[in-house]
């Protein structure tokens, strides 16, 4: 068959950094007749630094003699047409560098790879799959003043079967039932694109176009991922940006040269992480990342990306002192650019540690881009505050405090994500202070903080029901231990408290506003006892977390307005393991000032918790 060739309008936004379908051009594609007959099969490679390369495959016994690539274009790109239908071919390429070695690499834009250990690309038919999600994508709505909770999940230790992973079809009628009954809006998977190395969660990737293997065929995927949406479950990919897997067969040295990553080894070896750091200056790089992007959002209808490590992006070995990574910040900004042309209800999150100003504010505004940030200080500082006991915390209350300072500065996610479960930090509840009963307390305390607060909600799976063990990549979560009461009634705690949320609009739509909250008492170091409001457009809600053990029988709270206010959620009831310290009867205002409030009402409120009032108006 005749040589193919990629346009010159795909030749010049590919060298100039801005295609975003080279998918179409890269790659094994399976070519189709009239009667969309497969009759040929091509594949097309970028090395510009080769002298010759050749294609093994399952067709030609692994024989790269045999099917030699054609360099179609003086800028180092490689095709060859073989007029077979050649899928579930295994194959990968044998390259001749420019210093007379040879080295064999997978496919940087393949669909589809073997299974680990093995590490081969396979030929794979990625189109035709029959998608049934319209309804979900037509009436997707902005999420900016909507409710949000994301459950992140780790794929292959969520749930096994006799030790094994599921299957990405396998698993879609659990997880989609747990999401449903838990209240979530969105699921957050960790890396789904292909890596080598199972302990490396995801994060040292290689195959940036080909959904792992570990877990079933791509289309196994489209259907997890339309069954979603058909239940009204946004899907988020966790995204490694900035540095690649260092493994042979990968993207690395990949025609014998540092292709994708610096030049500069002190720039591209990423030495903490053990990874190498793309140059974003070099135009197929950034080509290579936005065509990734724009295929996850074109094959599989996913609805936002977390990039990880974007400190690493703003700053040179993410650290400010080594200067502004300039050309990964404003790739930053053109993929922000290009995406929401795309989808304008597009979730792009960054997981930054950095102080880096307009994080979260567009790039027609002088912004980088994203919608949404992930509070990294809220989430220190908040763990910090917990871990110690009741008696030190009214010398700390500036761990709770201060992220208010801050709180509107950005879109905020507020994460209990993968990081904290980890590595000896111990879990949400084995972290906090007490016995049994104090740490199941104030567990459901610091969710009362978590949803009550401004900012979108994301929690990592089995921290709903007060999972007692690190996280393990190797085996699944400890589902057993929903047959104990304290674990139960913690989850059942967790599902009132996110319909609270979901149903009292003054906990979501002014996320933005920073009018939406307003301290009633943050300085009651005594007690420790912080209250505030959260302010909707018509509504609003005051919540109590009492930060000790101490019961209070006639606690008084300033209120903005006379009339009633009833307690909807109490943390301490014993349907959630507490003590039944709660507020049976409506709260009736009294005419004297508390708190800089002309009213006030009197609460009964338990130790270690924390409770949510409504106002009900003048009754």
């Amino acid at each position: 068959m005749s040589n193919w060739y990629p346009s010159k309008e795909e030749l010049y936004y590919f060298n100039q950094g801005k295609l975003q379908d080279g998918y179409k051009v890269f790659g094994s594609h399976l070519i189709r007749n009239e009667k969309l007959e497969i009759v040929a099969t091509r594949f097309t490679v970028f090395a510009p630094s080769a002298k010759n390369v050749r294609l093994l495959c399952s067709y030609n016994n692994f024989e790269g003699w045999k099917h030699e690539l054609t360099k179609v274009d003086p800028s180092g790109i490689w095709s060859i047409t073989i007029p077979q239908n050649l899928e579930w071919n295994i194959y990968r390429y044998e390259i001749f560098t420019h210093d007379d070695k040879v080295i064999y690499k997978s496919d940087p834009y393949g669909y589809f790879s073997e299974e680990r250990p093995a590490n081969a690309s396979k030929v794979y038919d990625i189109d035709f799959y029959e998608w049934n999600d319209d309804n979900y994508l037509q009436n997707k709505k902005y999420s900016y003043n909507e409710p949000m909770v994301i459950y992140e999940v780790h794929l292959g230790s969520w749930r096994r079967k006799y030790g094994q992973f599921f299957k990405y079809n396998e698993i879609a009628d659990e997880l989609i039932k747990h999401l449903l009954e838990q209240g979530f809006t969105h699921v957050e998977f960790m890396p789904l694109y292909e890596h080598p190395l199972d302990d490396s969660w995801g994060y040292q990737g290689t195959g940036f176009f080909a959904a792992t293997s570990r877990y079933g065929v791509p289309k196994d995927l489209m259907y997890l991922i339309d069954r979603l949406h058909q239940a009204g479950i946004g899907v988020i990919m966790d995204w490694v940006l900035g540095h690649i897997n260092r493994d042979s067969h990968g993207l690395y040295f990949f025609d014998g040269t540092p292709l994708y990553e610096f030049d500069d080894e002190k720039r591209r070896e990423n030495v903490v992480w053990g990874t190498a750091n793309l140059d974003f200056s070099k135009g197929h790089t950034k080509s290579f990342m936005l065509s990734a992007l724009r295929f996850w959002m074109d094959y599989f209808h996913v609805d936002g990306f977390r990039i990880d490590a974007v400190s690493n992006l703003f700053y040179n070995l993410g650290d400010s002192a080594n200067g502004l990574n300039k050309a990964a910040t404003d790739f930053l900004k053109q993929i922000s650019y290009d995406l929401f042309q795309i989808d304008d209800k597009l979730l792009l999150m960054a997981e930054d540690s950095t102080a880096y100003p307009g994080v979260t504010k567009p790039v027609s505004a002088g912004g980088v881009g994203f919608n949404y940030k992930w509070n990294m200080g809220f989430m220190n500082d908040v763990l910090k505050f917990y871990k110690l006991d009741p008696v030190y915390r009214k010398w700390h209350h500036d761990y709770i405090n201060f992220g208010l300072v801050y709180a509107f500065s950005e879109n905020f996610v507020l994460p209990w994500s993968h990081d904290e479960v980890v590595h000896g930090k111990g879990t949400l509840l084995t972290r906090m202070p007490g016995d049994y009963f104090q740490k199941f307390a104030n567990y459901r305390n610091l969710l009362t903080l978590w949803a009550t607060h401004p900012g979108k909600k994301l929690i990592f799976m089995g921290q709903e029901f007060a999972h007692f063990s690190e996280w393990n990549v190797n085996r699944e979560l400890d589902w057993h231990l929903f047959r104990y009461p304290a674990h139960d009634q913690a989850n059942r705690y967790f599902r009132d408290l996110i319909q609270v949320y979901k149903n009292h609009p003054e906990f979501y739509e002014r996320e933005t506003d920073s009018n939406s909250f307003e301290w009633i008492d943050s300085m009651n170091y005594q007690q420790s006892v912080f209250s505030f409001i959260r302010w909707g457009y018509n509504t609003h809600s005051i919540v109590v977390l009492n930060m000790t053990p101490n019961v209070y029988h006639e606690f008084e709270i300033g209120v903005p307005f006379k009339g009633i206010y009833e307690e909807i959620l109490n943390s301490d009831k014993d349907i959630y393991y507490g003590s039944n310290q709660y507020n049976g009867l409506p709260l009736k205002t009294v005419d004297e000032p508390r708190h800089q409030k002309n009213q006030h009402i009197k609460i009964k409120i338990g130790p270690l918790t924390g409770l949510v009032l409504k106002y009900k108006g003048e009754k």
